[in-house]
């Protein structure tokens, strides 16, 4: 039997009282692609820290190719050969991206040379990285990790911010890696993903490795199964929704024309009272522009937008709060305040309602951030800092949020991304929860398998227009064919004008 390429044996980590990992051991072999599963919390992303440099175990051992080390950072991690994506860019805002390639020492020729394998040719090196949208983002941190040529990549969650064609392009990414005789760490929460494409996975629970296996021999199932223990029963089987009859009801929400420079052109629809309208779009199509505009995040250039029949002036977030709309991003890091506890990260929009300066009703407020964190199952052990929490917690935060607050429209971009089975069920049974209770729900996935899980009907987007209008129960292949524009009087766009866009 070969000898493994990483071996990690009782790594153990914590951060005062809150322990992140117990006693993990993980092996990797050369040319192998190794899934490290676990829901949040379990520990994976602190395991990834430690692997790469960022933080110190606080015991265990670390060896490749059987000579032990120790990484103090994750330079001296990448000069070992071992190089990461993580969840969130690592990419600096406000420099270009040839400043954030110089800064951590990548290769220009070899960086360009990956983002021409991956099909993204011609991007300009001269812009800021704050400029790009985060799928370009992960792929650029992407490529910048093969310019060093590691052997063994770390990607930690790189596919949850992808649509479908891109996150095609990472599998690609993957297979050229193992052929060569690297090997790949891939944490993902998609779980077809891992049955499809990795050859081992190793299972975290409660900061303990529980189970390594393939993938492949028992499936998703046995994934779930080693992922929650006695908790995989609550996790029951995906049920489609059965769309309700709701042509009798007044819509909440109706676009009506609306346009946006080159992103938006003649959107038209509507979402009722109890209706769940998914979108559906591969990257760069319009959608972030579409949900940021109906948040008053930016201005629609042509059309109307109706709220309850009365037209909607949104020229700040605000404006449409007070509307009753309220917007989750993708993003936890944009809508949360990463230094605040739970309860004040929760209570954040109850503070609005204040008509002059006086004291905060602190008991009002405990109490319906208490009713959100027990609605939503928040881990409170961490409560002081909402950096502190898993993903998943984290993205509970968000939306219960607006749980305290009160609305009528809820915009979801991408709720569930990166985050575990168990809390996504939670959060589709919430969606359904919302909606029986008369909240008109729009929600953007990059997960297609969702949108028969949450919605009623789908609205596809491409080119900035809505090009389809299909029942939840369509199917991938004829969902992923409007997506590309495959349909009559609709021409397709090559994959390499697609990159660019």
């Amino acid at each position: 039997m070969a000898q493994p390429l990483l071996t990690a044996t009782a790594i153990a980590k914590s951060y005062g009282p809150v322990v992140a990992i117990r006693s993990a051991d993980l092996s990797v072999a050369p040319g192998e692609a190794h899934a490290l599963l676990g829901a949040n919390g379990a520990g994976k992303s602190t395991f990834v820290k430690i692997l790469t440099g960022v933080i110190q175990a606080s015991s265990g051992s670390l060896a490749l190719d059987g000579a032990p080390v120790r990484f103090s950072s994750p330079e001296r991690a990448r000069r070992a050969g071992i190089a990461s994506v993580y969840q969130d860019p690592s990419l600096l805002p406000d420099l270009t991206l040839r400043q954030n390639l110089v800064l951590t020492r990548t290769p220009i020729d070899r960086f360009t040379a990956a983002l021409d394998e991956m099909g993204m040719a011609g991007l300009d090196l001269r812009e800021n990285a704050g400029d790009l949208p985060l799928p370009f983002l992960r792929m650029i941190d992407l490529a910048r990790a093969l310019a060093h040529e590691p052997r063994l990549l770390v990607l930690d969650e790189i596919t949850a911010a992808l649509p479908t064609d891109l996150a095609q392009r990472v599998f690609e990414v993957m297979q050229r890696q193992t052929a060569a005789g690297g090997s790949v760490l891939f944490i993902s929460h998609r779980l077809e993903e891992v049955v499809t494409h990795c050859d081992k996975c190793t299972v975290f629970r409660d900061g303990r490795d529980v189970a390594s296996f393939v993938p492949r021999e028992g499936g998703e199932a046995r994934i779930v199964q080693s992922m929650l223990g006695e908790a995989a029963e609550l996790v029951r089987e995906e049920v489609r929704r059965s769309p309700r009859d709701l042509s009798a009801v007044a819509p909440r929400i109706e676009v009506r024309g609306v346009g946006a420079g080159r992103q938006l052109d003649d959107v038209t629809f509507d979402v009722k009272p109890g209706e769940v309208v998914g979108v559906v779009a591969l990257e760069g199509q319009g959608q972030d522009v579409l949900f940021e505009a109906l948040a008053g995040d930016r201005r629609f250039e042509s059309g109307e937008v109706l709220v309850d029949g009365r037209p909607l002036s949104a020229s700040h977030p605000a404006h449409a709060i007070a509307r009753g709309i309220a917007l989750v991003p993708s993003d936890r890091a944009l809508a949360l305040l990463p230094q605040r506890s739970i309860e004040e990260n929760l209570g954040l929009t109850l503070y609005r309602r204040l008509r002059s300066w006086g004291p905060i009703p602190m008991r009002s407020v405990r109490a319906k951030t208490h009713d959100a964190i027990t609605r939503m199952s928040i881990d409170t052990r961490a409560a002081a800092q909402a950096k502190r929490l898993s993903g998943g917690n984290q993205q509970k935060l968000t939306i219960g949020r607006w749980l305290t607050a009160g609305f009528s429209t809820l915009l979801l971009f991408d709720p569930t991304r990166g985050i575990d089975i168990g809390t996504k069920h939670q959060i589709y049974d919430l969606i359904a929860e919302l909606a029986e209770s008369g909240a008109a729900i729009l929600m953007y996935t990059s997960e297609l398998r969702e949108v028969a899980l949450v919605a009623d009907r789908v609205v596809v987007l491409y080119r900035g227009r809505i090009v389809a209008e299909l029942p939840a129960d369509a199917g991938d292949e004829a969902l992923l064919s409007a997506a590309h524009g495959l349909i009559p009087g609709t021409p397709a766009v090559p994959d390499s004008q697609e990159a660019g866009r």
